[in-house]
This record gives C-alpha cells, structure tokens and sequence, in this order.
C-alpha cells in the first residue's frame, strides 16, 4: 500500500512537470567563458539525488554482471581498459568545477565489447565505453578524452535528470529504458529492467541540443584542464560526422552534426586552448598544429 501510495504521487507530480518550469525565466550564468544554464534542482522534487545515485549504481551494477558473464566486459588489465581509466584519472579531479556533489561520486570507468559507436556516463560518475568508438574512429587520447568529458558533462550538469523529468519519468518510464539498453548488448531485459525509476531511463534518453552544446564545451574544458588538446574537439566531431554518413550512430541519432556545432567549438578556442597550453608549461601561439591520426578533410 505504501509502494502504491508513492507511485501515486510521482505520477502526480509527473503530470506537473511541464507546466512549473515554463514558468521559470531562462537564466543563464556564464564560468569559465562558457555560457550555461544553472543546474535546475526542481527535478529532485521527483527523484532525490540519493534515490537517483542508488538506481544508477544497480542499473550500472547489472549492465557490468551481465556483461562479465556473456564476455563482452573487457578485462581491466587489457591495455585499453587501462588507457580509458588512465585517462579518467586526470580528467575526474577537475569534475567539481561543474559540479561541486561531484567530489564525491564513486567514479568507475568500464570498457564494453561492442561494434556500436558510443559511451555514455551515468549520474554518480560511472562511466561505460563501448570499444566500436575507440575502434571504429580510431580515437586518439585526446579524441577520447573529448568523448569522456562530453558524456561526464551530462552526468555533472545533470542533463539526464532534467530530461526525465521533462518526460514524466515512471517506473514504467525505466523499464522501458532497460529493455533499450539490453539490445545494446543482447542482455536479458529482466536485468536491466531491475531498477524502479530513474536510471534506466538515464540511460538512452535523447538530451536536447542545449544540453549537447553545453556538453561539448564543459567535456573540452575538463579535457583541457587535463591536459588534452582541446582541438581535437573538431577531429573528433569530424570523425563522428564521416561514421555517421556510413551508418547511423546512437550519439548523433537526436542531433545530427553540422558546422554550427564544430563552429561552436572554434569559437571558444580562445578560452579552452589556454588552459591546455598552460598545462604544457608553454603558450598558445608555440602550440604546434593539432594532427588527428586519420587525415580529415
């Protein structure tokens, strides 16, 4: 009774979602050069950032169990899986900027054995790869750090929380989120259907095209801050262009690329490129050219 009783208000509150924040005005806050919208804690009216983090830990939790016993979880001394978590390392430390709750999120890092082009990070700090983008793209360090900040930049500004929110997020919302995330894999929908709300949802939502700029440049500023060249930004959205133009891939499916998000990034090279400059102990105007190892047209 008392389950029912909570439904009940969730799909209340659900039917409320659209109204509230139209109300709002649309504020905007600029850090670092980068123009953002201020993360809205409305949508924790629906899911506490408690019940939130504890549904993306057993959704996570399920999606690595199932993936280890079909061997397609790539072990962690394998070199790859060692150069994603190498990667994250330095990139983790600056994720507070973004997000102060951040510091402390139980951060993981897993690479999945698949041919589709993606990765995403859960709320929480629990990031997955898929190794078709490393493979397919032959991503460079820089290229995956491009890759790793964007999807972190969602989880940090809390994109998929809002979204959810937006679509009147159920159970029944995540259920249907975990049978789409076990075709990724061909893994059963009994385990990633466990969750009772959020995370499996968090999973395949579609996030706006605000919400994919805003990932764009908050993923290269973290990227830059590490030590990653910014520029490779540009290569890598170059890179997914030329793929997507062979075969449809999940990270463009809601919004295709075009010279608007490429010119985006150029235009806030003047802000990102000095903060990796600063990292290599030198000058923007002594960096040498950004070289991807694919020749781009």
């Amino acid at each position: 009774m008392k389950r029912l009783k909570r439904v009940a208000m969730l799909l209340v509150l659900c039917a409320s979602v659209g109204s509230v924040p139209a109300a709002q005005p649309q504020q905007q806050e600029v850090q670092d050069g980068i123009t953002l919208r201020p993360i809205n804690k409305y949508w924790h009216v629906l899911i506490s950032e408690e019940q939130l983090n504890q549904q993306a830990a057993q959704e996570y939790s399920g999606l690595i169990s199932t993936a280890r016993e079909k061997g397609a979880l790539v072990p962690a001394g394998d070199p790859e899986a060692r150069r994603l978590r190498a990667i994250a390392q330095r990139i983790i430390p600056f994720a507070p900027r973004w997000n102060r709750e951040a510091s402390g999120w139980n951060w993981q890092v897993n690479l999945l054995e698949s041919d589709q082009v993606n990765a995403f990070c859960m709320p929480g700090g629990r990031i997955a790869f898929f190794s078709g983008i490393i493979d397919k793209l032959k991503l460079t360090d820089d290229e995956i750090a491009a890759v790793m900040g964007h999807e972190m930049a969602h989880a940090l500004r809390e994109h998929g929380l809002e979204q959810a929110g937006k679509s009147g997020l159920t159970s029944l919302g995540a259920r249907l989120g975990g049978a789409a995330l076990s075709a990724w894999l061909g893994i059963d929908p009994n385990i990633t259907s466990t969750a009772t709300n959020a995370a499996g949802q968090l999973l395949v939502l579609k996030f706006s095209r605000n919400d994919e700029r805003e990932a764009d440049l908050v993923g290269l500023d973290l990227a830059a801050r590490a030590g990653f060249d910014p520029r490779a930004g540009i290569s890598l959205w170059q890179k997914m262009a030329a793929q997507n133009q062979r075969a449809p891939i999940e990270l463009l499916s809601t919004h295709p690329l075009g010279s608007e998000r490429i010119a985006q990034i150029q235009d806030h090279m003047n802000v990102l490129l000095p903060l990796y400059a600063r990292t290599k102990g030198t000058t923007v105007d002594k960096l040498p050219p950004y070289r991807s190892n694919v020749a781009l047209r």
